[in-house]
């Protein structure tokens, strides 16, 4: 970590399983198509640490070859990644303002099992209160993909969908 806190992380685009965390004054992370999967941001406005994950699936267990190689694309894995990676750039775990998008329902299904979306919620909110973390905002549902953007100036979490955007 540079000791100069003006820092531009620049722009930092995430895909499915990625994790970045950074202590900045100006630059984006920012995720796209985010249907059953997850983004998540984390923000501590005093220590200008800003963090975002794209998790795609519920639980590691699913794929524990997978999980070994890359713990972030699972929901139960990469929450607390997320939590720590911001911890470790200088972030107060009860400063952070978290807010997540996604888990729309990209396939219409029947079957509990195929339901991905619902399942990374129920997942997310079990991890997310295991680490004593709140949610600050939240775009969820539906069946439209989301595009994730955090301002690392501002700590503005930016969700747009289909012409339309949320700021948190």
């Amino acid at each position: 970590m540079p000791p100069d806190a003006t820092l531009d992380a620049g722009r930092v685009v995430l895909g499915i399983g990625g994790l970045h965390a950074c202590r900045a004054d100006h630059g984006i992370l920012i995720t796209h198509a985010l249907g059953s999967c997850l983004g998540i941001t984390a923000y501590d406005a005093r220590a200008k640490v800003g963090a975002m994950l794209h998790a795609q699936l519920p639980l590691a267990q699913l794929n524990p070859d997978l999980a070994r190689d890359n713990p972030a694309r699972f929901v139960d894995l990469g929450i607390p990644l997320l939590v720590q990676a911001a911890i470790d750039r200088g972030a107060d775990r009860r400063q952070l303002k978290l807010v997540v998008a996604g888990g729309a329902m990209m396939i219409v299904t029947t079957n509990p099992l195929f339901n991905i979306s619902s399942r990374n919620l129920t997942v997310m909110r079990k991890v997310l209160w295991q680490q004593g973390c709140l949610l600050a905002g939240e775009d969820t549902g539906g069946t439209q993909p989301r595009t994730m953007t955090l301002k690392l100036d501002t700590g503005e979490t930016l969700i747009d969908s289909q012409g339309r955007r949320l700021t948190f």
